[in-house]
């Protein structure tokens, strides 16, 4: 990783919310080293010094170069919904009464402190936030739904039950830049 200067890879966050991050080009090893640790989170650092074609000191000072950067957010397991109990997952379109910051930040906080909202995006068109939010049971996604549809400034809620998923990424693709 080199100190070049370059666009800031930012996440979805206001910026009033992110952390202050050096701006960092990445290079052909860094991005080797993001796109293994992307696909297997618990390679050893001696594996991915390997694949990444460095040394494994170089390499541990690279991941952690790249974590203060902010590139590299967390680390997780991804569990199985199903055998924890959750049985449906729903999205849930949402319409708010305003679009005050107050109001925005209101709902994003009110989301943020329910379990079963995995995902809550402000989003453009058709509405003002996409939730991905998952149920026990279809019981337990009626109640949500109704919880959702009485909370505070909600005008209008339309929900949409997942039949399955056929794709799942957590995280982006880590492109070579172009040549």
């Amino acid at each position: 990783m080199t100190d070049r200067n370059s666009e800031d890879v930012g996440g979805a966050q206001p910026p009033e919310k992110r952390p202050e991050r050096r701006k960092v080009k990445l290079d052909a090893i860094d991005r080797r080293i993001l796109r293994n640790l992307r696909d297997e989170g618990r390679i050893t650092n001696v594996e991915l010094a390997r694949r990444a074609g460095i040394s494994a000191p170089p390499c541990l000072r690279r991941v952690r170069a790249l974590e203060k950067a902010g590139y590299i957010k967390d680390y997780h397991a991804e569990l199985d919904a199903e055998l924890l109990g959750y049985e449906v997952a729903f999205h849930a379109l949402v319409g708010l009464n305003s679009q005050s910051e107050a109001v925005l930040s209101g709902f994003e906080d009110h989301m943020t402190a329910w379990p079963e909202v995995r995902r809550c995006d402000m989003i453009r068109g058709g509405g003002d936030f996409m939730l991905r939010i998952v149920a026990r049971n279809t019981a337990h996604e009626n109640e949500l739904t109704a919880r959702l549809t009485a909370a505070p400034h909600v005008a209008t809620v339309q929900t949409f039950q997942v039949i399955r998923s056929s794709k799942y990424a957590s995280s982006v693709p880590v492109d070579d830049p172009a040549v």
